[in-house]
């Protein structure tokens, strides 16, 4: 038995919970996952059981506990060692973690406007120039790494890496908000979906009782 437990939220809404998630089993692990749904009175008292940050996702190894997403993914990239944490080269590598620090940091915008709702199709929003900008500049970021890296793969750096995993709440995002997609980036975004992994977490998504009001966005607006 695994003693590795991924505390997560709910699959279809939250974004960071995803990003550790596929991270981990992309890279083959065994590990365990609890789920504790948001936005209900007894959210923040279970979260914090688990972590005084009190956000998921959170990592426990036996007694260790580790919180935030690249924290995780850092951690068990050194105690895992593996092909799909991040690129051999230290320059690629060094890419890699840039952008995925970016994508940690930035795009708030985005992240408002457009909240991730994995079962969600079709929603028509209105986009501010600051969302807008934060979706040109992920797909320059998609089609620099590509382009540079890509090589023999679909992905980012040529096999699937943590890079890949951080970026895939915005390829859900853009599948469900219909956002406009370039050649590469539409390429990129479509490998990223149909990975075994996202394939099954979109499945999970879709058998999950749990609802936040707030996050489903009238779909006529």
């Amino acid at each position: 038995m695994s003693d590795l437990t991924l505390v997560i939220g709910n699959r279809n809404y939250s974004s960071w919970s995803l990003r550790a998630w596929l991270a981990m089993h992309e890279a083959g692990l065994d590990f365990k996952e609890e789920v504790i749904p948001l936005d209900l009175p007894n959210t923040a008292e279970r979260i914090t059981a688990h972590s005084p940050a009190g956000r998921v996702p959170v990592l426990h190894h036996g007694d260790l506990v580790v919180w935030d997403t690249i924290a995780i993914i850092e951690y068990l990239a050194e105690a895992y060692p593996g092909p799909r944490w991040w690129p051999d080269k230290p320059e690629v590598r060094a890419v890699a973690r840039a952008v995925s620090a970016e994508m940690h940091a930035g795009f708030a915008a985005l992240r408002n406007e457009l909240p991730m709702n994995v079962r969600a199709v079709d929603r028509q929003v209105d986009i501010s120039p600051e969302c807008q900008a934060d979706i040109v500049r992920i797909q320059q970021i998609w089609t620099d790494c590509r382009n540079r890296f890509g090589g023999y793969g679909d992905f980012l750096f040529g096999d699937f890496s943590a890079a890949d995993a951080m970026f895939a709440p915005v390829v859900s995002r853009f599948f469900t908000y219909g956002i406009d997609m370039d050649g590469a980036g539409a390429a990129y975004a479509d490998a990223v979906w149909q990975t075994a992994g996202m394939g099954w977490w979109r499945s999970a998504s879709a058998d999950e009782p749990f609802t936040i009001p707030e996050a489903e966005l009238d779909q006529s607006s």
